[in-house]
C-alpha cells in the first residue's frame, strides 16, 4: 500500500525503522481522512483496544497541546511539558478480546465491555499501525446499514453469536455472523464446520428451548428473523437425506412454521412478519384491520412476540404480572415498556378496538407498525399471566425504525421512552392531512388568548391518543441581552427532564485585584456547589472580600498572561472551568467609568550582541481599570496607569518632616498581601506627580498583535475597550515589586473537588424548581432576535401553563461534557400520593393538579454497566410490583422510594383528601 504524499515509506517496506511521532501522525491523519471521505456500506474496519490507542495518541501528539481526549490522567495530575512520552509497544487487544471463544473467530468481550474501552478505525489505518507496530489481533468489522425510514450507516462491532447444538450428541458450536447474513449463509457455515452434505441438514430456530422451523426463504436475513445474541439454532441430520420439516405449534394452536410457499406480505403486519391465524396469512384493506380470534382460551406463553390478529378484550387473571425477557443488554427496553404497559389510559386504549386510529399515511410515523407491535406486545402482557414474554418481534421493529437502539449496547430508557411516545403518537395520529399554520408573535397580548391559540394549533396537526393523554403545556419567554425584546411563546411537551441539583462541592481559589490602587491582589478561596453559575461566585467572593454596596466585581479568565475572555453573564454556568484555568476578579467602583483599560506587562529580554535589541515577552497579570472621561488622551492613561501600580511600589521617600528641629524622611513601607491602603484624591495625585515616566504602547487590534508608542497628548475615543503594554526597564523594576503579578493560583485542585456536602435528600420539589428559573441558552443555541436581526444568547425562563393526565419527570442523572462523564446518584425523595403542583402552573384555570405515582424505571450502577428496572402499580390492586426483566416480585410501597429513581410516572387525580398517607410534604423546601 501507498501513502500519496506522504514520502516516508513505500509499499516494499514491510518492516520499516520507526517515523517521527510527527510523521506518525501525519500519516494516519491523512488516512482518516481519506477513509471517512470514502465510507460506504461494507467498509472494513477495524477495533482497537482504547488502551493502547490513547498511549499511541499520547506518544505522537506530546508536545503539541492536542492529547487531552486521550490524556485520561490528564484530569488528575499535571503532566510535565518536558516529560517524554515512550513510543508504544505492539498493539495489544487481549483487554477487549473474548476469553472463551471456540475456534479461530476472536471476538469482543461482549457485556462487559464499554464504548469507550475500544476506537475503531479504518482498515488502511489498521494495516498501517500494524505495519508499525505489529500485534494483535486483528478485529475486523463490516459496516452496514441499520434502519428502514432512516437509514444508519454503523459499524458491526458486535456480530451475532448463535449457539448450534447437534441433535444427534447435543455437543454445541459457536458461530459468528452479521445480523445481516442471509439464511443460505447460516445453513452453508453451519455445514462447513460440521462436515455435513447440503441436502442432509434442517436447522430450527430453539429459542428458550423451543422448537420451530426457519423460513425457507433463503434470502432472508438473520435480522429479519429475530434471531437474538447468543440463541441457540438446533442442527437435525436426515440420514436418507429426505427431511420433511415439521410445522410447530404454539399452545394457541397457530402454526408457526411458514410453508413451502411463503405468504405474501400484506401492506401492514402486526409486530413484524405476516399475521397468521391457523395456518392462513390474513391480510389487511388499508386503515381496516380484519378482526378474529386470537388467544383462544389459554395462556399465551414465552414464545416470540409474533404476529396476533386482536379483537377487544378484557384484563385476564394476574393480568400485568408477565416478565419480558432480557434479550441481551435490554434490560433498558424493558424497564420503560413496563412502565407504559402499566399506565391505565394507554392499557384500557390498546386492550380495545383501536384500528380505526391506525394512521398508515403519516410520513412521520412509523406506517402503523410501532403502535401495533406495542399494542399486540400489551395484550399478551396482560393475558399471560405470569409467563415472561421475550419480545423478540418488538426489538426488530424497534430496530427497523429507530437503528440507534439496534444491537447489543445499553442504551438509555429515558431515550426510548420519548421516541415511543412520538412514535406511538405519529402511528396513531388523528390528523391525516396536517394543515400549514404560520405561528404568530406574542405582541403583548393576554397568555390566555396566546396559549389558547398555540395549543388550537397545535391540535390543528397533532391529535391522538398520546396528545390526549400525555402531552402538556409550558409557557416559554426568551429576553434578548441586548435589546431586551420579549418573545413568549407556548410550547407542548410530553415529559419534563428535570436537573439534580448537586450535592458536590468545590473550593475554587480566585484573585481580586484592585484597579484603582486601592490594595494590593488577594487570593480567596471560596466553597461552590458544583453546578453553580458565575452569579454565585461572585456573591461568594464579595461576601469574602467585604466588598461595599458600590463595588462590583468583574470575573476575568488569565491565559499567556493575557485576559482570554470575561465572565460577563451572571448565568453562565462554572462547570465548564478545568482544573488548571486561572481566574481573577477586578474589584472596581460602579461609578468608575465606562472605558475598559486592560494594562498588560511586557518585559524586554536582552540581546548579547546589542543591549538596546531583545525580544518582548509578557509576563504577569493584566490590570484592569476604567476611565471615565469623555476625552481621554495618553497623559490620562498613564496616569491610570500609575494608580493601578501604586500598592506595588516598594519602599520609596514619600515627603520630608521637621522633628527637634532636625529633618527626617518618613518612608512608606510596602503593604503586606492582607493591608488595603485607602487613599484620597490628593495623595494619589502627590504619588503620581513624582511617578517614573512609562514606557506605553497603545494595541492596535484585539489581540494586541500590533501596537504603536502612546502618545501623551494623543486623543482616544472613550466607550470602548483600550488595550495597553506597559514595557518594564530595570527602573521599573527596582521600583515596583512585580512578584504579586506573578503565579496566579489555580482556580481549583482536582483531588480537592469532590466534597459532598451533608444535606437532606433533594426534594422533586428543588428539581423542578432548578428547571424553571432563568437561565441563559448555550453558545451552540443561540436565538434569532427579530428586533436586532441577529442571534443573540438569550435568557430562557420556563413556567408550565397546563399539566396532562398522565406526568412524566425524567430526573438527569447523566451528564457529559467534553473532559468528563458523570453520574448523579443523589437521593431524590419524591411523594407517591397526593402530588400538588398546582403552585406551579401558571394558567388560572382554577384546577387542582393533584398526582399519584403509579410506576417508576430505576437505573442501578455506572455508566455503560448499568442495570435498569422498574416498579408499577396495579391500579385494580393497590399493590406494587418489582420488574427486573423475566422476573416479577411483589415490593412495598415504602421500598419503591431508592437513589436509583431515573423516571417517574404520575396519574393525575382527583382533587380531595390524600389517596394516602406520605410522609413527603407536598410543599416545596
Amino acid at each position: 500500500m501507498t501513502i500519496p504524499d506522504s514520502g516516508f515509506m513505500t509499499e516494499n517496506e514491510p518492516n520499516c525503522l520507526p517515523h517521527t511521532p510527527e510523521e506518525e501522525k501525519k500519516i494516519i491523519d491523512e488516512l482518516t481522512r481519506q477513509s471517512e471521505a470514502n465510507v460506504k456500506e461494507g467498509s472494513l474496519f477495524y477495533v482497537i483496544s482504547k488502551r493502547w490507542y490513547s498511549s499511541w495518541r499520547r506518544y505522537v501528539e506530546q508536545g503539541s497541546g492536542e492529547n487531552d481526549e486521550w490524556d485520561s490522567e490528564s484530569q488528575h495530575k499535571d503532566l510535565l511539558p518536558s516529560k517524554i512520552v515512550n513510543r508504544p509497544g505492539p498493539i495489544d487487544n487481549s483487554d477487549i478480546v473474548e476469553k472463551e471463544c471456540e475456534g479461530r473467530d476472536l471476538q469482543l468481550r461482549r457485556m462487559l465491555l464499554e464504548e469507550d474501552d475500544y476506537v475503531l478505525v479504518s482498515q488502511e489505518v489498521w494495516e498501517m499501525l500494524l505495519n508499525w507496530y505489529k500485534g494483535g489481533p486483528s478485529l475486523p468489522r463490516k459496516m452496514i446499514t441499520q434502519g428502514d425510514l432512516v437509514k444508519n450507516l454503523m459499524v458491526e462491532v458486535y456480530p451475532l453469536c448463535l449457539k448450534i447444538i447437534d441433535s444427534r450428541d447435543d455437543s454445541q458450536a459457536v458461530i459468528w455472523l452479521s445480523k445481516k447474513a442471509s439464511v443460505q449463509e447460516l445453513y452453508e457455515k453451519v455445514r462447513t464446520i460440521r462436515g455435513i452434505e447440503q441436502h442432509k441438514v434442517c436447522l430450527w430456530d430453539y429459542f428458550n428451548k423451543r422448537k420451530e422451523s426457519l423460513p425457507n426463504a433463503l434470502g432472508q436475513t438473520l435480522e429479519q428473523l429475530n434471531l437474538q445474541m447468543d440463541q441457540e439454532v438446533l442442527l437435525e441430520v436426515q440420514a436418507d437425506g429426505n427431511y420433511a420439516p415439521e410445522i410447530s405449534m404454539d399452545s394457541t394452536g397457530n402454526e408457526l412454521a411458514l410453508v413451502t410457499v411463503e405468504p405474501s406480505r400484506s401492506s401492514m403486519t402486526i409486530a413484524g412478519g405476516p399475521t397468521l391465524s391457523n395456518g392462513h396469512a390474513v391480510g389487511y384493506n388499508n386503515n381496516n384491520v380484519l378482526r378474529g380470534s386470537t388467544f383462544g382460551g389459554s395462556a399465551s406463553t414465552d414464545t416470540d412476540d409474533r404476529s396476533y390478529i386482536y379483537n377487544p378484550m378484557k384484563k385476564g387473571d394476574n393480568g400485568g404480572l408477565a416478565g419480558l425477557q432480557n434479550l441481551g443488554n435490554t434490560c433498558f427496553m424493558n424497564s420503560s415498556l413496563q412502565c407504559l404497559v402499566h399506565t391505565p389510559p394507554l392499557v384500557d386504549y390498546f386492550l380495545q378496538d383501536y384500528s380505526d386510529e391506525i394512521n398508515t399515511d403519516n410520513p412521520l410515523g412509523m406506517h402503523g407498525e410501532l403502535a401495533l407491535a406495542f399494542g399486540e406486545l400489551l395484550r399478551k402482557l396482560w393475558s399471560s399471566g405470569r409467563t415472561a414474554i421475550a419480545p423478540r418481534a418488538f426489538k426488530g421493529k424497534l430496530a427497523r425504525f429507530a437503528p440507534q437502539f439496534s444491537g447489543y449496547n445499553q442504551h438509555d430508557s429515558q431515550e426510548l421512552l420519548a421516541f415511543l411516545l412520538d412514535g406511538l403518537h405519529e402511528d396513531l395520529n388523528r390528523v391525516k392531512n396536517k394543515p400549514y399554520i404560520e405561528t404568530k408573535d406574542s405582541d403583548g397580548r393576554p397568555d390566555e388568548e396566546v396559549a389558547d391559540e398555540c395549543w388550537k394549533n397545535h391540535k390543528a396537526r397533532n391529535d391522538s391518543l398520546i396528545v390526549d393523554v400525555c402531552q402538556g403545556q409550558y409557557k416559554s419567554t426568551l429576553v434578548c441581552p441586548v435589546c431586551e425584546k420579549v418573545s413568549i411563546t407556548f410550547d407542548p411537551f410530553m415529559y419534563l427532564s428535570v436537573p439534580l441539583p448537586s450535592t458536590v462541592t468545590r473550593s475554587m481559589t480566585v484573585t481580586v485585584l484592585y484597579g484603582d490602587g486601592r490594595g494590593l491582589p488577594i487570593p480567596y478561596t471560596v466553597n461552590l456547589i458544583k453546578d453553580r453559575c458565575v452569579r454565585d461566585l461572585i456573591e461568594a467572593l464579595g461576601t469574602a472580600c467585604c466588598l461595599k454596596s458600590d463595588e462590583n466585581l468583574l470575573l476575568a479568565e488569565i491565559y499567556e498572561h493575557r485576559i482570554y475572555r470575561y465572565f460577563e453573564n451572571p448565568s453562565e454556568y462554572l462547570s465548564s472551568l478545568k482544573p488548571d484555568e486561572r481566574i481573577v476578579a477586578y474589584r472596581y467602583s460602579k461609578g468608575a467609568g465606562t472605558t475598559r483599560l486592560e494594562i498588560m506587562h511586557r518585559w524586554q529580554e536582552k540581546c548579547l550582541l546589542d543591549p538596546f535589541k531583545g525580544q518582548r515577552k509578557l509576563f504577569g497579570t493584566p490590570l484592569v481599570t476604567y476611565l471615565g472621561e469623555d476625552q481621554i488622551n495618553g497623559v490620562d492613561i498613564e496616569r491610570a496607569v500609575s494608580t493601578s501600580l501604586s500598592p506595588l511600589r516598594r519602599a520609596v521617600k514619600l515627603h520630608s518632616t521637621k522633628e527637634n528641629g532636625s529633618t527626617s524622611e518618613a518612608v512608606d513601607e510596602p503593604s503586606d498581601s492582607n493591608d488595603v491602603r485607602s487613599m484620597d484624591n490628593g495623595e494619589i495625585e502627590e504619588v503620581s506627580s513624582r511617578e517614573l515616566s512609562f514606557r506605553l504602547f497603545l494595541a492596535l487590534d484585539e489581540r494586541g498583535n500590533t501596537c504603536k508608542p502612546l502618545e501623551k497628548f494623543s486623543s482616544l475615543k472613550s466607550g470602548k475597550n483600550i488595550k495597553v503594554f506597559l514595557d518594564w526597564t530595570e527602573k521599573e523594576d527596582e521600583s515596583y515589586d512585580a512578584s504579586y503579578l506573578k503565579d496566579l493560583p489555580e482556580v481549583y485542585k482536582p483531588g480537592n473537588t469532590a466534597k459532598k456536602t451533608r444535606q437532606e435528600a433533594i426534594s422533586l420539589f428543588t428539581c423542578l424548581e432548578a428547571f424553571l428559573k432563568e437561565e441563559p441558552l448555550g453558545p451552540s443555541d443561540m436565538w434569532y432576535c427579530p428586533r436586532c436581526k441577529e442571534h443573540r444568547q438569550a435568557t430562557k425562563k420556563l413556567d408550565l401553563w397546563m399539566l396532562p393526565e398522565v406526568l412524566v419527570f425524567h430526573l438527569k442523572r447523566f451528564s457529559y461534557s467534553r473532559y468528563s462523564k458523570n453520574k448523579l446518584d443523589s437521593f431524590v425523595t419524591f411523594p407517591i400520593h397526593h402530588l400538588d403542583l398546582s403552585k406551579y402552573v401558571k394558567s388560572k384555570d382554577g384546577k387542582p393538579y393533584l398526582y399519584e405515582l403509579y410506576a417508576v424505571s430505576n437505573h442501578y450502577g455506572g455508566l455503560g454497566g448499568g442495570h435498569y428496572t422498574a416498579y408499577a402499580k396495579l391500579i385494580d390492586e393497590n399493590k406494587w410490583y418489582h420488574f427486573d426483566d423475566g422476573h416479577v416480585s411483589p415490593v412495598s410501597e415504602s421500598d419503591i422510594k431508592t437513589s436509583a429513581a431515573y423516571v417517574l410516572f404520575y396519574r393525575r387525580i382527583k382533587g380531595g383528601p390524600n389517596a394516602g398517607d406520605d410522609s413527603e410534604t407536598h410543599m416545596a423546601s
